[in-house]
């Protein structure tokens, strides 16, 4: 029996539904495996798949969909596959009709929430990512095709009827061992060059990138979509051709866990703030032997138009899209024309008026002082604060360690933000809005 026969058979998928209900912890479990007469390599596959149940069931399915849902995965294929909530919002910006290729389809989570009128193929070059898309699509009531090949390789031409499709989506490789990102996020398997390659062979697609993904080298003619939820940004969404709506535009759209969109933004694509100067670059290069003072902090991803100015009365973390996606200056601007940075390359607003949400977490400031024991610690106690989150940005140092050592004792709680202003240490006391 393989490891997929092991993992879909009636026996062990009946014994692990008990486990759940019973809350077995992992003794039992192995206890009663043992005597139920699965070998030692058997009970290990079993446990380990045990894990991340909960975890796929929780990502793919809404709440009242989980109980007794079983998907074919291991860990690293779990990690790379897009969630419901993002699945969910792509669904629509397919065409109700055609086909679409699945390339590096993995373990399926880019074709769960296609709309079911297409036709879809996955392709990999891995037998196990594929007996696990066949299966799991099934588990999303869909019949597809697949066919084992290097996507690099397949050519969509009329004499590859197994593969010839209208659109395709692919999520390129981008971790070199399990559970560890690639240092390089230019460093992806097919590379963009090739993800290029690829889209002339049909009408349209979409590439999933990581967030972080060097904007600069996306060629010109696509959509660029930056998507997440309030406190993060997930992925970078390259649309090609026909998929392309608004081609040379960035998007940042916040989503919420039904796949709705919560908030949006767009502008017109501008290559001049996609990259550093090399004065500033070659700053941060040096990063690494320089200490103090003398470091150059660039802690946001992207340029700002925004000014430099003193603290207001106001201090707004932008939502990471916003920043990947370059607009949290405009966004900032267009809720107050006096919007600006309080350091460079730090990106943390000021303002005089608050700046909304979801497109921003915005604080009161309470009161500011220098990055001292004895001052911030007078700052507390002046505010009656005995409870603090401390927030770290351009600011190195062990916050449980900090906390600890300030001593905080009061009836108050309160956002205690260690960060520069105007290139020097601050400690800011705020209140979240």
């Amino acid at each position: 029996m393989n490891i997929w026969e092991l993992l879909t058979s009636d026996k062990t998928q009946g014994f692990i539904k008990e486990a759940f209900v019973r809350k077995m912890d992992a003794l039992q479990v192995s206890t009663r495996l043992n005597k139920d007469g699965y070998s030692n390599e058997d009970r290990a596959t079993i446990m380990d798949y045990m894990a991340l149940v909960p975890k796929f069931r929780e990502k793919f399915f809404s709440e009242s969909e989980r109980k007794d849902k079983f998907l074919l995965c291991d860990k690293l294929a779990l990690e790379q596959s897009t969630a419901q909530d993002i699945g969910r919002w792509k669904a629509n910006l397919w065409p109700s009709e055609g086909s679409v290729n699945d390339l590096c389809c993995g373990m399926g989570g880019d074709s769960f929430f296609l709309p079911p009128t297409l036709k879809v193929t996955g392709i990999d070059l891995d037998e196990n990512r594929l007996a696990m898309y066949r299966y799991n699509l099934q588990a999303f009531g869909k019949n597809v095709d697949t066919h084992c090949a290097d996507v690099r390789k397949v050519s969509n031409s009329n004499d590859s009827a197994d593969s010839k499709a209208d659109f395709f989506t692919i999520d390129p490789a981008r971790r070199a061992l399990e559970g560890e990102n690639q240092r390089d996020l230019r460093n992806l398997t097919p590379t963009l060059e090739e993800v290029v390659e690829i889209s002339k062979h049909y009408k349209g697609g979409m590439a999933k990138l990581p967030p972080g993904y060097p904007p600069a080298e996306i060629p010109d003619g696509t959509e660029i979509i930056y998507i997440g939820g309030h406190s993060d940004c997930r992925e970078c969404l390259v649309l090609f051709g026909e998929l392309a709506k608004n081609p040379d535009t960035v998007q940042a759209v916040i989503v919420n866990k039904a796949g709705e969109t919560l908030a949006e933004w767009r502008r017109k694509r501008d290559r001049s703030i996609e990259t550093l100067d090399d004065e500033l670059q070659e700053k941060l290069d040096k990063n690494d032997a320089l200490e103090g003072k003398d470091r150059t902090y660039r802690t946001a991803s992207s340029k700002s138009d925004l000014p430099l100015g003193e603290l207001g009365k106001y201090l707004s973390e932008p939502a990471p899209v916003l920043i990947r996606s370059h607009l949290f200056n405009a966004v900032a601007l267009t809720n107050d024309t006096n919007a600006r940075l309080i350091s460079e390359g730090i990106a943390y607003v000021t303002s005089e008026k608050p700046l909304p949400a979801p497109g921003f977490s915005c604080y009161e400031v309470l009161a500011h002082a220098e990055i001292a024991t004895g001052a911030v610690r007078a700052m507390l106690k002046e505010h009656d604060v005995g409870k603090i989150t401390l927030k770290l940005r351009g600011v190195k140092l062990d916050p449980d360690a900090e906390i600890k050592r300030l001593k905080p004792k009061g009836k108050n709680s309160a956002i205690l933000f260690y960060t520069r202003a105007l290139g020097k240490k601050i400690a800011i006391l705020a209140r979240k809005l």
